[in-house]
């Protein structure tokens, strides 16, 4: 018959109560860290700089058409409105970049200098309280600026090797001033107001407030350098498809330079439309008025063509028929010679294969073919008719033809002399300085919140997934040691291990101090176990290690030697780690006269051995000085007569070992033990530790016959979430 297994548990399997649990063991850590992001971003939302955003709103009007016909072109092409594309990158060109940067002289820049983190936040609250004063030093430092400070440079020239590079400006008396560079060397001594020249810098200083001794740091910046930062800073979008509205924002930590800035952008901007169209307008004027004699003159032929066939054919009137047919030829033949113009000038700025020049002789080609159409009508007229048709429809063409350019040469002499292009400033540009667009409080807080939980989410389940102490004694268990205790963790037994650093003689004993405590309860359990499983031991000795340094062995062999000589029994602690041994620290006196001393033969049974505390049954023994040879005093014959004699005179011996996996002393006195317990700290020891402690005792052939989980700390789902609960509130 096959033994049906129980499918083992898949290792990347999300347990969420699991989850859910850890974030609520580490919910005060969590609440830690997110209080400090936002503490954080309080501080940064109130200490930093404000940045304030000036914005504009322009309007791109669809150009007039230069020549007739254009319009009928526009509605042939139907295809989205270019001209905002278009001017949205001629508002960020370097040629209107670049005039608003001459203008505005902002090639060169200045700063005040103020105290780190602080000063910026110092200097606005205080400029903001006393407008046009400037605040005397805080502190005795006299070189920053606490608020109030100004300086503007009219004419800065510098060497090539000196631009962009930061240039120191102390302040002096009465508006003198100092400029040195970066190495301290002076570079000019002036006066504001007048210029001053020295080591191949030029500079005009227009206005100095500020205390004697303030630093202001200046630069001269490449042209180009502050032309691609200002493209990069102005933003451009259009507020709505195809309206022809486009809105500009600029944002600068100063206002005021936000709002000029852009003011200035849009200004010239708007000029260099208009110049744009001038021109625009003066080539085709120029053009209108090459053609306006050759019309003229088709005209006057063509009138005195048609008043010579009257005259001959005695003033012969036109017919209803005729005269339909009249009308549609004329629009018909008006049309075409209209896009005729518009041809001639369209060849002079694209090649035939430009889209808008195919799009025009396809609709010659379409007006061509209705005009053919007409033809074959007019054929059918009697012969009189068809040539009058034909005299006057030539008139009427040339006439309109005629009258459509004078209105055009008038219109585009306006255009080039006026001032208009089809671009207007429709808002301009304005900050609000009550809302500035960054920090947003708000927003920076909530945003701190937010990162703070999420890094210190990420730092729990990253430690729990590198931490992986074994939490649960089921682990143990499955190695094949059974757990005789599982002892949680105590904050009591935290201020007694805090107390032993201080140098005095008592003991520091949890059993003692708190009898009720959860630990203290869970090492009776630990006493009522050791019992039953002495009762198969070869003798009365009791061995307690541990894998690793730091797991609580020195406490559970204390503690359990107190418990156990409180019922009545003769128990003897002996602190075994004779090179780093603390029980001393735990029951009270000196390490001196002790274990080494027995071994050595340097004194007796009786000097060596003292009585723990007011316990009559608990006797203890130090470790002694630290020999040199620790490991080779425990092989030697002396120590097995001790214990033997030893073992007579007490009901239980409880030794504390070192680390088995550090030396070796541990499996020496291993073989002079009944019964040997590994000590397992919870979230300390790993299970691949634990393995390993547990084959290094039976490589030097002591068994371990069980193990003691400790220091288990309360968990929302594990072991200790239900264990010892009816004594866990008493002892609180």
């Amino acid at each position: 018959m096959t033994a049906t297994q129980d499918p083992a548990p898949r290792d990347d399997e999300i347990d969420l109560s699991e989850l859910l649990g850890t974030l609520s063991d580490n919910k005060w850590l969590i609440g830690t860290i997110t209080g400090i992001f936002v503490a954080l971003s309080i501080a940064y939302a109130l200490l930093t700089t404000p940045i304030y955003q000036a914005t504009s709103m322009v309007q791109v009007e669809q150009k007039v058409p230069n020549l007739p016909g254009l319009s009928a072109l526009t509605e042939t092409l139907s295809a989205s409105n270019p001209e905002a594309t278009t001017e949205t990158a001629l508002i960020t060109s370097r040629m209107v970049i670049g005039a608003a940067v001459d203008e505005l002289n902002l090639t060169i820049e200045s700063s005040p200098r103020r105290l780190p983190v602080l000063g910026n936040f110092i200097a606005r609250h205080y400029a903001s309280s006393n407008p046009g004063a400037v605040s005397p030093p805080m502190f005795g430092l006299i070189g920053y600026d606490w608020g109030g400070a100004k300086l503007s440079i009219f004419q800065l020239d510098v060497p090539a090797n000196l631009l962009d590079r930061p240039l120191r400006l102390v302040a002096g008396k009465g508006g003198a001033y100092v400029l040195v560079d970066d190495d301290d060397n002076v570079l000019v001594v002036g006066k504001a107001g007048e210029a001053a020249s020295g080591h191949g810098v030029t500079i005009q200083v227009r206005t100095l407030i500020a205390n004697p001794g303030t630093q202001f740091r200046v630069f001269r910046h490449r042209r180009l350098t502050v032309i691609n930062g200002l493209q990069k800073a102005i933003n451009v979008t259009e507020q709505g498809k195809e309206s022809g509205i486009l809105e500009m924002t600029y944002d600068n930590p100063d206002p005021e330079r936000a709002t000029n800035v852009l003011q200035q952008v849009g200004e010239l901007y708007v000029r260099q439309d208009v110049d744009r169209n001038s021109a625009e307008a003066a080539n085709s004027l120029k053009f209108v008025r090459e053609q306006l004699p050759n019309v003229r003159r088709d005209l006057e032929k063509a009138t005195a063509a048609l008043n010579a066939y009257q005259i001959r054919a005695h003033s012969v009137d036109i017919s209803m028929q005729t005269q339909g047919l009249l009308d549609q030829e004329v629009s018909i033949q008006t049309n075409i010679q209209q896009l005729r113009l518009q041809q001639a000038d369209m060849q002079r700025q694209y090649t035939p294969e430009h889209p808008a020049y195919k799009a025009l002789m396809q609709q010659i080609g379409q007006l061509e073919g209705q005009k053919n159409a007409i033809d074959k009508k007019v054929g059918n007229l009697p012969d009189t008719q068809q040539q009058l048709l034909k005299l006057t429809r030539d008139v009427q063409v040339s006439n309109d033809t005629y009258t459509g350019l004078l209105n055009q040469a008038q219109q585009l002499d306006i255009a080039r002399a006026g001032t208009v292009g089809n671009v207007r400033i429709i808002d301009r540009a304005a900050v609000d300085v009550t809302r500035p667009v960054w920090p947003r409080k708000l927003i920076v807080v909530l945003g701190g919140a937010l990162l703070g939980c999420f890094v210190a989410l990420v730092y729990v389940f990253i430690r729990q997934m590198l931490n992986r102490g074994i939490e649960d004694p089921a682990v143990i268990e499955k190695l094949g040691l059974p757990v005789y205790a599982t002892i949680p963790a105590s904050l009591r037994e935290q201020a007694l291990r805090d107390k032993r650093f201080h140098r005095d003689s008592k003991h520091r004993l949890l059993v003692m101090d708190a009898p009720a405590d959860l630990a203290t309860e869970a090492l009776r359990s630990l006493r009522t176990s050791l019992h039953f499983a002495r009762l198969e031991a070869k003798n009365n000795v009791l061995v307690i290690s541990g894998s690793s340094p730091d797991v609580g062995k020195t406490f559970v062999s204390a503690n359990l030697a107190a418990v156990v000589a409180q019922s009545n029994q003769r128990v003897l602690l002996i602190d075994g780690d004779m090179r780093m041994g603390s029980l001393h620290k735990v029951v009270g006196g000196k390490p001196e006269v002790g274990l080494s001393e027995l071994i050595s033969g340097q004194t007796d049974l009786i000097a060596a051995t003292r009585l723990v505390g007011p316990l009559e049954n608990l006797h203890f023994i130090a470790r002694g000085k630290i020999p040199p040879n620790p490991s080779e005093l425990l092989m030697n014959s002396r120590f097995s007569a001790l214990l033997d004699h030893l073992k007579q005179a007490f009901d239980l011996i409880i030794i504390d070992t070192p680390p088995i996996l550090a030396v070796t002393d541990a499996a020496i006195i291993g073989h002079h033990a009944g019964t040997t317990l590994l000590v397992v700290r919870f979230g300390v020891n790993q299970v691949r530790e634990v393995a390993l402690a547990r084959q290094r005792f039976e490589q030097n052939g002591v068994p371990i016959k069980g193990a003691i989980f400790n220091a288990v700390e309360k968990r929302s789902s594990g072991y200790y979430s239900y264990a010892y609960y009816d004594v866990g509130k008493a002892s609180r």
